[in-house]
């Protein structure tokens, strides 16, 4: 439960174009669709993804930390770490159980002969995109437990794109796809709120020093 009285203190401190901005961008993020990267070796690819999906709206991107343990790198990431939910796992496995039990289904991202096209994927469903490593594609225990099968239509002789750049295609085609639906892809009004407590602690400077003076000055206040 968000405490509303905390909210509205911290985004008093906030102007106005700030927290106008706040709302607008809110109108426009989804969890209908989630990405997931699996073991990147290159973690500047991990940091450019997770730019692509803050551009278009993604609010949350999993990152499978099973052999590598880089961190992001925030200058590719350029701050956009202060505005997408980052989940880590330990392993495929748990990355994979966690988000089926969240009601996603599993769609690898593969340059395979017979998968389906990026303009003929069914967006109708709450569908979890994963993504693999540069060099041997998504793993064996992904593509086993994969619902379906996505890749970018390509006319060229190269076979593949860098994870990063096809990450941007698939997020940029089906998030603009989605927003001219009647689906429900939107944000509650609870996730809604947890984001501008979230986004306001992110924006203002010394917040520990704020947040410790605003609740002794207000015990009953919550978190």
């Amino acid at each position: 439960m968000i405490d509303i009285d905390y909210l509205n203190f911290l985004e008093n401190i906030l102007t106005d174009n700030r927290k106008e901005k706040f709302l607008k961008v809110l109108e426009t993020r989804t969890k209908h669709f989630t990405i997931a990267v699996e073991d990147i070796f290159q973690m500047h690819n991990t940091s450019a993804v997770m730019r692509s999906c803050e551009i278009f709206g993604i609010q949350e991107l999993n990152v499978i930390e099973q052999r590598y343990g880089k961190s992001i790198d925030k200058e590719i990431a350029m701050g956009a770490q202060k505005w997408v939910d980052i989940n880590t796992f330990d392993s495929i496995t748990n990355c994979v159980d966690t988000l089926k039990n969240k009601g996603y289904q599993i769609i690898a991202t593969t340059p395979h002969e017979g998968d389906c096209l990026m303009d003929d994927f069914d967006i109708s469903k709450p569908s979890a995109l994963f993504f693999g490593t540069e060099r041997d594609g998504l793993s064996q225990e992904i593509l086993e437990r994969a619902d379906g099968f996505l890749k970018i239509p390509m006319v060229g002789f190269t076979e593949s794109l860098n994870i990063s750049v096809s990450a941007a295609i698939i997020i940029q085609n089906l998030t603009s796809r989605l927003r001219k639906t009647d689906i429900n892809w939107h944000l509650s009004e609870q996730e809604i709120l947890e984001k501008r407590l979230a986004w306001a602690k992110n924006s203002i400077k010394d917040i520990k020093r704020i947040e410790e003076r605003y609740f002794i000055d207000n015990p009953k206040s919550v978190l």
